[in-house]
């Protein structure tokens, strides 16, 4: 199929309102024309002009089986000629539908029970709220509503679950967040800890960071506390030592449910199949989405551990049914697409992919990047990782945002063939590539990376705004 790439362009520009996009620089032709998308296979997606790029970010965190499965593209075509759609409202269900609930209950950390889909991670984590204020209605706490997430965060940009990340950029002028929110501290120890302190003194140190917050805003009035295994967009930062269990004795003891946002890393990005098993999370509540169909069609889900799940269906001769739905919940191809993504995940072992790839991955980013002059910390897990660039690393010294590291590096990466993110917060280039990704793929993701980081280094030196 060949399309007209200028007209496409400048219907895009007419029409599309571009999400995280500077819009009046795309309207003005600043931002240069759109990157029309037009196919993918494995790694690499090709835009209309020819050009091939490898994804060092899978999309959005999303494409873990890689594109161009043919397999998951077979299984959405069969279900929309059996049925393109129906609802699950009032207890109508699918084959696929059950069959997903029921691998997804038994796949899970934890004790789960029941599963409500939506249709991204942001809704899903909508759904978390409520489903927390519901519980604790039905017990008999509702002052118990206030839900603790964490500076850096995120949880999506709708209106709850945009409170509920962690960046103030996702709320200014949004009237965000809400007051039902309350921020504690970011589990980075590189920024966070005092001179001198180690790891696990830094996780002990958040822990009662926490339990202070609690005890000041009062435990009865404290419903969860969200987070993800792993800071994604927030720097791509895994957890100091012994944070997760300092900071799950605290909600333990404070009555307060846990939400485990594993949108980026459930099935398998860590090297595990869930970020909570990775890390010994024991959560209430679990968010999944991105990895789930792998980006192939749009699709979210809110895990519901036994605990939770009883108190809704004690309740339900009180309050009737549960009144919590939309029109695209539990839709059949959404589905039946995540049955056949997860039947490659499985059948191709990418968790195990991506432990070994992984740390190939992890130990090449460090071989690489760890001495260079502007390269503060190299950090990740699995298949995710992030280098973070600083004007002086013995004192910690931070370029001037006005600079743009992080942004230069991505643009000149991009310009060899390669995309990966400038990440918020700082100067930081964060990777996640497929999960199918290869040791020799990984090597090109290097290479190039080198060679950006390079150019940009050679940059700030000619300008003196490195020595």
């Amino acid at each position: 199929m060949t399309i007209d790439v200028k007209e496409v362009s400048e219907k895009d520009k007419r029409s599309v309102l571009h999400p995280f996009t500077h819009l009046k620089d795309f309207a003005t032709g600043k931002l240069g024309e759109p990157t029309i998308v037009e196919t993918g296979k494995g790694i690499r997606i090709q835009d209309a002009h020819g050009n091939e790029l490898i994804d060092g970010f899978a999309g959005m965190y999303c494409v873990n089986v890689g594109y161009g499965r043919t397999e998951v593209a077979e299984a959405i075509s069969r279900q929309a000629y059996r049925l393109a759609y129906y609802h699950c409202y009032a207890a109508h269900t699918t084959d696929e539908l059950a069959n997903l609930s029921d691998r997804l209950v038994k796949m899970a950390p934890g004790k789960m029970s029941k599963v409500f889909y939506g249709m991204s991670g942001s809704d899903a984590n909508e759904t978390q709220a409520k489903l927390v204020w519901y519980y604790n209605n039905l017990r008999g706490k509702p002052n118990k509503k206030k839900i603790i997430s964490r500076e850096r965060g995120y949880h999506g940009c709708s209106v709850v679950s945009g409170s509920m990340t962690g960046m103030r950029f996702y709320h200014d002028y949004m009237d965000l967040p809400l007051p039902q929110i309350v921020r504690t501290g970011a589990p980075h120890h590189y920024w966070g800890a005092t001179p001198g302190e180690t790891e696990g003194e830094f996780s002990a140190r958040r822990a009662v960071e926490l339990d202070q917050l609690i005890e000041r805003i009062g435990p009865n009035n404290v419903g969860a506390f969200i987070a993800e295994p792993v800071l994604g967009t927030g720097g791509i930062t895994p957890p100091p030592e012994g944070y997760w269990k300092a900071i799950q004795a605290v909600l333990d003891k404070h009555d307060v449910l846990l939400i485990a946002d594993e949108v980026i890393t459930g099935f398998g990005r860590t090297g595990s199949m869930f970020g909570s098993q990775h890390y010994g999370i024991e959560p209430d509540l679990i968010t999944v989405a991105k990895g789930l169909t792998s980006g192939y069609f749009p699709l979210s889900a809110a895990i519901v551990g036994e605990k939770v799940y009883k108190v809704f269906e004690d309740g339900a001769d009180k309050v009737g049914a549960f009144s919590h739905g939309y029109t695209y919940s539990g839709h059949p191809i959404g589905a039946a697409t995540a049955n056949a993504v997860l039947d490659i995940v499985e059948k191709d072992n990418l968790a195990g992919n991506a432990r070994e790839v992984g740390a190939y991955f992890q130990a090449q980013l460090k071989k690489t990047f760890a001495q260079l002059p502007i390269v503060g910390e190299v950090r990740g897990v699995g298949l995710m990782g992030a280098i973070e660039f600083v004007s002086d690393r013995d004192s910690k010294t931070r370029f001037d945002p006005s600079l743009k590291v992080g942004a230069r590096i991505s643009k000149a990466a991009r310009d060899r063939g390669l995309i990966v993110r400038p990440m918020p917060h700082g100067e930081i280039l964060g990777f996640a590539p497929p999960l199918v990704t290869t040791k020799a793929e990984i090597d090109d993701i290097i290479s190039i990376t080198e060679k950006a980081v390079g150019s940009v280094m050679d940059e700030l030196v000619r300008s003196g705004e490195m020595i």
